[in-house]
């Protein structure tokens, strides 16, 4: 009699999924936000002189490699050029600058990273898209990623591959 010996058999790694993890497209640095509410007049009027006093004065090398976003959190009626003016004295430093908050930031910074994938790639994969990770990923970088994928997967799932939610299955034709 030929005993046989029971193997433990890792179907998650031997299966055809590929997992799409977001987190790798995170890109390191500092985000700070430029609330330019201190610049108004007391917190309600933008005064073009004082302003472009300031645009000429203020540090913008403090902003040297970093991520910023432009915001105004008084409520005022800024005209749309300060931001303008903001913008343009950040760009000889600043890494990205968008208007709007950090988390809006995080997103324009995710989805520039992801301008670089070729999705080509997962044409016909079974795609699980990563769902826990070390950085928080804005949900809206999950529907980038989803309407990029959508295309080419085969399927697309979200979670771990031990454990997905399915979330898409192209249709046989």
């Amino acid at each position: 009699m030929e005993e046989t010996q029971d193997q433990i058999v890792n179907k998650v790694a031997n299966s055809a999924l590929v997992t799409f993890d977001l987190e790798h497209y995170y890109q390191p640095g500092e985000r700070v936000v430029l609330d330019i509410k201190g610049q108004l007049y007391q917190e309600l009027i933008l005064k073009e002189k004082d302003f472009r006093d300031f645009i000429r004065q203020h540090d913008w090398t403090a902003y040297q490699d970093k991520y910023v976003a432009i915001t105004c959190t008084a409520d005022a009626i800024v005209p749309t050029w300060a931001f303008m003016l903001v913008s343009i004295a950040l760009q000889p430093y600043a890494k990205q600058v968008v208007f709007g908050t950090l988390e809006e930031l995080e997103t324009a910074i995710f989805k520039k990273s992801l301008e670089k994938v070729d999705w080509t790639t997962f044409q016909n994969a079974k795609v699980v898209v990563k769902g826990c990770s070390k950085v928080d990923v804005p949900v809206a970088i999950y529907v980038e990623a989803t309407n990029n994928l959508r295309p080419y997967a085969a399927s697309i799932m979200f979670g771990e591959p031990c454990s997905t939610v399915p979330l898409y299955k192209k249709p046989k034709n």
